[in-house]
């Protein structure tokens, strides 16, 4: 029996709601198995940041290389990076270890506001890791900098995603979390547009849903599904885990990434 493998290459969350304690998470809620390879250490909780120690791109290297060279991986999902460097030796082992499954959820903000990408990381990011994305995960604040103008509707979407697509990844997966009115996320391949509309719920608790959501499109990848169905599942997910967010903190709290199990067990958070 194969047992399906994921990789994240990201930054930790001290309050547990986001980084690879989220993609951990999910993984495991997704029946994958999780390995990780940490680029920083925040010291966060659900009302901000309130510091950074970034990891030696060496040192980040190393652990995905031990990693890959022993259990392996079937999919591979990057969240934050943190600075140029660390980007540039994450793109040098993805292309020299052959990782062709690759979501990258471009990670540039905190959800309470906080920056978790150097400014002059961007262009690394564009150049280096961009092209070699399966999928790439942006929001609407993520795309408007990648893209280079304001994404306020879903024709700014469109263009947008096309914009994204021009720079190299198979795949453009726009979420469309801060659209007015119902969220639309939008699939773009370059010669097809699908489009995943979904309820709105009203909770401040949204605090790592692009860290789950990027994540379990990995889980879908690592499992054998195509780009469409991981996508489609993984929005199932995510709907579930913030219909039912837990009620955490005295900010943003954390989507519920056990959602599933624990209607199960009888017990929920949800309507």
């Amino acid at each position: 029996m194969k047992i399906p493998r994921a990789l994240t290459i990201a930054g930790s969350d001290s309050g547990g709601g986001a980084g690879i304690q989220a993609d951990l998470k999910t993984f495991a809620a997704l029946g994958v198995f999780g390995m990780s390879a940490l680029t920083a250490l925040t010291a966060q909780n659900t009302v901000g940041v309130r510091a950074v120690l970034e990891v030696a791109p060496e040192f980040v290297s190393a652990q995905i290389r031990a990693v890959v060279e022993d259990i392996g991986v079937d999919a591979v999902k990057t969240g934050m990076l943190a600075s140029s460097a660390i980007i540039r030796q994450v793109a040098r082992d993805v292309r020299e270890l052959g990782l062709t499954t690759l979501v990258v959820d471009p990670v540039m903000v905190a959800k309470s506001g906080d920056p978790l990408l150097r400014p002059d990381a961007v262009s690394a990011l564009v150049e280096e890791l961009l092209p070699l994305a399966l999928v790439v995960t942006p929001n609407l604040h993520e795309a408007e900098v990648l893209a280079g103008f304001p994404v306020k509707d879903p024709a700014d979407m469109e263009r947008a995603a096309r914009k994204i697509k021009g720079f190299g990844p198979r795949y453009v997966l726009l979420k469309g979390g801060h659209l007015e009115g119902d969220p639309m996320d939008l699939l773009d391949d370059g010669e097809q547009v699908v489009r995943f509309p979904t309820k709105r719920y009203l909770t401040p608790h949204t605090h790592g849903t692009g860290c789950t959501f990027a994540s379990a499109i990995a889980a879908g990848l690592a499992k054998g599904l195509t780009v469409p169905a991981a996508v489609s599942q993984a929005k199932e997910y995510i709907t579930g885990a913030i219909r039912e967010a837990l009620p955490l903190g005295h900010g943003h709290g954390p989507v519920h990434h056990f959602h599933a199990l624990y209607r199960l067990a009888g017990w929920s958070f949800g309507p």
